[in-house]
């Protein structure tokens, strides 16, 4: 896996994938940027909420549960102090579906924390990592 990382002007940055993708990363105005892209921190947290989720999703296809939505809510808390590093993360499902049952979407969201997800696993031995969730029948 690679990526590249160019800066453009003030605080931004244009990072590219090996797989051919862009995104434009900015910081605050008052730190020389414009507001005009993801922050760096944020890249991690939507990291993380879509690994775990690619995940989720996939554990219950492949149950050939019925699912029709997924969405993972990140809350994110920081130290106080430099490097303001994450000291907690939490991710709250919403699954959608029919007949889904919450011991399937529970199994699920456990198998990616502790099995598939490398992004949370990784994360999780510096970060206290939380999940939670819901289960709406549509």
């Amino acid at each position: 896996m690679q990526a590249t990382v160019k800066w453009v002007d003030g605080a931004m940055f244009v990072g590219e994938t090996g797989s051919g993708h862009a995104v434009i990363m900015d910081g605050p105005p008052d730190l020389g940027g414009q507001n005009k892209g993801i922050r760096p921190m944020e890249m991690i947290l939507l990291g993380v909420g879509g690994c775990a989720s690619f995940d989720v999703v996939q554990i219950l296809q492949k149950g050939r549960n019925d699912i029709v939505k997924c969405v993972a809510k990140i809350t994110a808390e920081r130290v106080d102090a430099i490097p303001s590093v994450f000291s907690k993360i939490h991710l709250h499902f919403v699954v959608s579906g029919h007949d889904l049952k919450a011991s399937a979407v529970e199994r699920a969201i456990k198998l990616s924390a502790e099995k598939y997800c490398s992004a949370s696993i990784m994360l999780g031995k510096s970060v206290a990592i939380s999940h939670d969730y819901e289960v709406i029948e549509v």
